[in-house]
C-alpha cells in the first residue's frame, strides 16, 4: 500500500532532515517542495527575468524545465540540464526566493506539479515504485497534500532554528553566523506566512516541537508518530 508522508513547519524546523530519514526508514520516494522554488528563482535569475514582473516570472515557471531526484540519498535537482543542486542553496537565490514564492500563479503552477509528483509516486512508475513519498515544504499538510496518511507541523523556537540553520550554512552558531543567518530565517517566514499558514498545526495535523529535542530524539519522535498515525 501506497504511503503519503507530508511534512510543514517554519525555516530551520528539520523538515529536510526528518524527511529525508522517514524515507529511508520506510523506502519512500523524497520531495522537497522548496528546492522547487529555488530552481525557479535560479531559473528566472538565469535568463534576466525581472522578479518584480509577476507575469514574466508565472511565463517562466509555466515551462521550467526542472528535474527532480527523488532519492533521500541523492537529492539531484536539475534545470534545463544543468545541475543547480548547490547553486540554489546559495545566499544569492536565498535572498530572492521568497519574491517567486509568494508570487501565487507560481504557487499555482508548482502546486500543480507537486501534487502530481505525489501521485505517481503511488504507481509503479514512480521512483519508489508506489511505495509513495514523503513531501516537505510550504502548504503540503493543508493544500497539497491534506488528505496524506500522515501530517506532520515540524516546530522549535526561533533562537533553536537559527542555531542549527547556522550549524548548516556556516558550520558555526557563534554570533557572526548567527547573524549572518537571522535574515534567512526571520525574513522568509514572514515573507512565507503572507500567502501561507505553516505556524500552527491544521485539523488532522500534528504538531512536533524539536526545541529541547536532539537529532536522534526528533526523528524517533517522527518515527513514532509515523507509526500511531498509521495505526500499527
Amino acid at each position: 500500500m501506497s504511503l503519503v508522508i507530508a511534512l510543514d513547519g517554519p525555516s530551520g524546523s528539520g523538515k529536510s532532515t526528518v524527511g529525508r530519514h522517514l524515507a529511508r526508514v520506510h523506502g519512500l520516494g523524497y520531495l522537497d517542495t522548496g528546492a522547487m522554488f529555488r530552481a525557479a528563482a535560479w531559473y528566472c535569475h538565469h535568463r534576466g527575468i525581472d522578479l518584480d514582473d509577476a507575469a514574466a516570472v508565472v511565463d517562466a515557471v509555466a515551462t521550467l524545465p526542472l528535474e527532480l531526484d527523488l532519492d533521500p540519498d541523492a537529492t539531484g535537482v536539475v534545470v534545463d540540464g544543468v545541475d543547480v543542486t548547490a547553486a540554489i542553496r546559495t545566499t544569492e537565490v536565498t535572498t530572492h526566493v521568497s519574491r517567486v514564492a509568494t508570487n501565487l500563479g507560481v504557487r499555482a503552477e508548482l502546486k500543480a506539479s507537486q501534487r502530481a509528483i505525489i501521485a505517481r509516486e503511488g504507481t509503479p512508475q514512480g521512483w519508489s515504485e508506489g511505495r509513495g513519498i514523503v513531501a516537505e515544504g510550504r502548504d503540503i499538510t493543508t493544500v497539497i497534500a491534506p488528505d496524506a496518511d500522515v501530517r506532520i507541523l515540524l516546530v522549535a523556537r526561533a533562537e533553536a532554528r537559527l542555531a542549527r540553520r547556522a550549524l548548516e550554512l556556516h558550520g558555526s552558531a557563534d554570533d557572526g553566523a548567527l547573524e549572518a543567518t537571522r535574515d534567512q530565517i526571520e525574513r522568509r517566514d514572514a515573507d512565507d506566512s503572507t500567502v501561507s499558514q505553516f505556524l500552527a498545526a491544521a485539523d488532522g495535523v500534528v504538531t512536533l516541537d524539536s526545541s529541547h529535542l536532539s537529532l536522534a530524539e526528533t526523528l524517533a519522535a517522527a518515527e513514532r508518530i509515523v507509526a500511531e498515525q498509521r495505526g500499527s
